[in-house]
């Protein structure tokens, strides 16, 4: 059964901590965090300081996304905000293996994340470090995308090389999933969705989280 990950991007901001609570009290393991800088995406969002308010009300691991250029400038910023997962773009430095190892020396289990045009390849140097690897299944920056059934085949090659290497990390999906793309995902390996209009937006979130469970048992 994979984990979900309800994404705040989708919750609703004035009545963001029922919405986490909610979530949390229905099984979500995971609470995703994205950042967004307005420069590497053309959105912008909140900082360190939302994570900060986020993590004396939920018990949930907080997964922070950042979809920023330059992201070494932020990560000692979120670790010490209370986030347990710190996401990088291999995209956004030219420095990969330095800003994961940042994150590994601030206490925090580093993630890579991949766009949906880069290969597999352009991380695989990185592999060994991380604890979970995001397979970005929209391309970044705005909620509500439809899912990129091409993506699949990226997860399937992360999990080849997990098995391959003796790697213990998780390969999580982001964007357009729901009920039905989740089951392609846990098929070929992933083992976090991130869901969130699929959740957030819904009449029922909890029914939502329990749909994606089901799905993939």
């Amino acid at each position: 059964m994979i984990k979900v990950a309800p994404s705040i991007l989708s919750a609703d901001y004035v009545n963001l901590q029922p919405d986490i609570e909610k979530v949390d009290k229905a099984g979500a393991e995971v609470l995703h965090i994205d950042i967004m800088d307005g420069n590497f995406v053309p959105a912008l969002s909140y900082g360190p300081g939302w994570v900060k308010a986020i993590r004396p009300i939920t018990k949930m691991v907080l997964d922070v996304h950042m979809m920023v250029q330059n992201p070494e400038r932020y990560v000692d910023d979120f670790a010490k905000a209370g986030a347990d997962i710190i996401g990088v773009h291999v995209e956004a430095t030219p420095h990969i293996h330095r800003a994961l190892q940042m994150i590994q020396n601030a206490g925090v289990t580093p993630e890579v994340v991949i766009n949906p045009g880069t290969p597999v390849s352009a991380i695989e140097p990185v592999l060994d470090m991380v604890g979970q690897v995001l397979v970005m299944t929209v391309n970044p920056g705005f909620g509500g995308q439809k899912f990129l059934h091409s993506t699949v085949e990226k997860i399937a090659q992360l999990d080849a090389i997990k098995k391959a290497k003796g790697y213990d990390f998780d390969i999580e999906v982001d964007g357009g999933v729901n009920d039905k793309t989740v089951v392609d995902c846990a098929n070929a390996g992933a083992t976090v969705a991130v869901a969130g209009s699929y959740v957030f937006n819904a009449d029922d979130p909890v029914e939502r989280i329990n749909a994606l469970k089901a799905a993939t048992k």
